[in-house]
């Protein structure tokens, strides 16, 4: 049901998609850049979740730290091109990315999971390739940290500037005292739970504790193609229109951008439009063809936040400047179904109908009920086909950082080869006469189906 629901959602989006390029024709819509005169107008009235910090109001040694530790792992090759698969087709992504974060989470986009190489966090026993990468994954932890608490400030003083006015004064010093106390301390908080937050405000403090960031690194220069923004005419995109996956709703998504500008890529102000030297961040209200679009330059160290409910009402895209450019996109991603704790209870969840006689030693199930078999069969699929395959498609080459996973993936190869013997067991179980006819077809009828499913999926997978 999840999955017709999904394939009728995306046809419908492809559906308004051609539609509004259609009534469009040669006509591109408006879109404004900060040189504009109502660029700021419109960004108040309908942007007003977005909101941007300049470098300059980052502290000086963050900035070093995060940007060295770019450098760092793109020398030691730890940035990858996903394959993708969009409407049946694998695809490599322009953009090479690395996934950054606690340890046992995923984030999954355009059906492939991704494997967080873990940033130092205590409790852990995590072994890195080099000192290199732990220092550089300590210091995008940092500023993990620091985005939290910048997403809170930032949604706090939203939530009071939409019932009074809130004094620019305020919100000056309240940003200055804080880069006083962070100075002052020599690093961030190591401790996201130590942010004060009323206790009104626990539901925003769990909408900004980020679990990950997704690092991206590209050089347009070595790209031989890349798509031409298709609405507003803003030029090269290095990630087309989109709205963040898989995140818990109503999230922020905080950005912090690094471009490696050097003296001959700069801003220019004669042009109109957008400068194509430059890297922007565009944004659109989804599927609406009269509001005009954004293009907000962005330069080394800026950072930018989507608060709320802005990832779901609008859409963002990446425009390509000529620098090679790094950013680092922290978010909430939704972990009911993506953590390795959840896997593993997954899997003992489903070894639960599995039992071993003490005499012989032989293995049998305790149910045969079509709602046992099931579930079983299900979570035999989910290990196989969400974790195994996808781990082993592409993550090995997570192993240039850390061999973290490695454990992990052998005990859930352990518990798949048990399900496996659990379905052989259920298929000798029902070719035995002795059971209710009624019940034999109902298990029967389940079970086909899960093993359909099987099949197919192994057949895809083996084509990729």
């Amino acid at each position: 049901g999840g999955t017709m629901k999904r394939r009728a959602g995306e046809r419908e989006k492809e559906l308004k998609k051609k539609k509004l390029l259609e009534e469009l024709g040669e006509n591109r819509l408006p879109y404004l850049t900060p040189g504009d005169a109502d660029f700021h107008q419109l960004w108040k009235t309908k942007y007003p979740k977005l909101i941007f910090r300049k470098s300059d109001t980052v502290p000086e040694e963050l900035h070093q730290m995060v940007q060295e530790s770019f450098l760092t792992l793109r020398e030691h090759s730890c940035f990858f091109q996903d394959l993708v698969r969009i409407k049946g087709k694998d695809f490599l992504t322009p953009v090479s990315r690395i996934l950054i974060g606690n340890p046992g989470c995923t984030y999954k986009y355009l059906n492939t999971r991704l494997f967080t190489v873990p940033w130092p966090t205590e409790g852990y026993d995590i072994k890195y390739c080099s000192p290199q990468i732990h220092d550089a994954c300590k210091a995008l932890m940092r500023l993990n940290d620091y985005l939290h608490i910048e997403a809170v400030k930032a949604s706090q003083g939203q939530n009071l500037s939409e019932t009074k006015e809130v004094k620019d004064t305020a919100v000056i010093d309240r940003e200055q005292s804080f880069a006083t106390s962070l100075t002052e301390q020599g690093s961030v908080s190591k401790d996201q739970s130590g942010v004060c937050v009323p206790e009104d405000d626990r539901g925003l403090k769990n909408r900004t504790s980020y679990n990950l960031t997704l690092l991206n690194y590209m050089d347009p220069l070595q790209m031989l193609y890349l798509k031409q923004e298709p609405y507003f005419g803003m030029g090269n995109m290095a990630v087309s229109w989109h709205h963040d996956e898989n995140l818990v709703e109503r999230s922020a998504v905080a950005v912090y951008s690094y471009s490696c500008e050097d003296s001959a890529v700069e801003e220019s102000k004669e042009l109109k439009g957008r400068d194509p030297a430059v890297w922007h961040v565009g944004l659109k209200v989804a599927w609406d063809i009269e509001t005009p679009g954004l293009a907000i330059p962005l330069h080394q160290g800026d950072i930018y936040l989507m608060l709320d409910d802005l990832n779901m009402t609008h859409q963002h895209c990446v425009l390509a400047g000529l620098s090679p450019r790094f950013s680092s996109t922290h978010r909430v991603a939704d972990s009911s179904r993506g953590t390795l704790e959840y896997i593993l209870g997954q899997c003992e969840l489903a070894l639960q109908n599995l039992q071993t006689d003490s005499d012989s030693m032989a293995l049998s199930l305790k149910s045969l009920e079509a709602a046992a078999v099931k579930q079983v069969e299900e979570i035999h699929n989910e290990v196989e086909f969400e974790w195994l395959r996808q781990f082993w498609f592409q993550g090995k080459r997570y192993l240039k950082c850390t061999d973290w996973w490695l454990k992990p993936m052998a005990k859930l190869e352990e518990f798949w080869r048990k399900m496996e013997i659990m379905t052989s067991l259920v298929l000798s179980e029902i070719r035995k006469e002795q059971q209710i006819e009624e019940q034999r077809n109902e298990t029967i009828r389940c079970f086909l189906v899960i093993l359909k499913e099987r099949q197919k999926l192994r057949k895809e997978w083996t084509a990729r």
